[in-house]
C-alpha cells in the first residue's frame, strides 16, 4: 500500500502509524495532510520515538518525503484538543483531515 494511501486510511480510521523518519522508528497519530510549496506534508502528534514515548504531546509537521515503511498499527487515537483544522495554514490546502466529533 502505497504511503498517502495508508495515511488516509490512518486519519480516517484514527489509527497511529508507525514509520521511519530521520533514521528513528517513530509513531504518530497522523490528523491531517496538506500541501504547502507544492509537497505534502503530515500534521500528527508524536506517540512515541525509537519505543520511548516523548516528554510531551504536541502536533508536529512531517513532509511526506522523509517518512518510509509507514504502516497502520492497531493503536487508536483521539483527536488532539490543540489541533485546530481551520487554522490559516491549512486554508485551500487540506488534502484530507480526522473528523472532529
Amino acid at each position: 500500500m502505497d504511503t498517502n494511501r495508508t495515511l488516509f486510511e490512518a486519519i480516517a480510521l484514527q489509527k497511529c502509524v508507525q514509520a521511519t523518519y530521520n533514521r528513528m522508528v517513530v509513531t504518530l497519530a497522523p490528523h491531517i495532510l496538506y500541501t504547502r510549496h507544492d509537497e505534502l506534508h503530515l500534521d500528527a502528534v508524536t506517540v512515541a520515538r525509537d519505543g520511548i514515548p516523548p516528554r510531551e504531546l504536541k502536533l508536529g509537521t512531517f513532509k511526506l518525503t522523509g517518512l518510509k515503511d509507514v504502516a497502520i498499527t492497531e493503536r487508536s487515537f483521539d483527536p488532539m484538543p490543540q489541533y485546530e483544522p481551520g487554522d490559516t495554514k491549512y486554508e485551500g490546502a487540506t488534502v484530507f483531515a480526522v473528523e472532529l466529533t
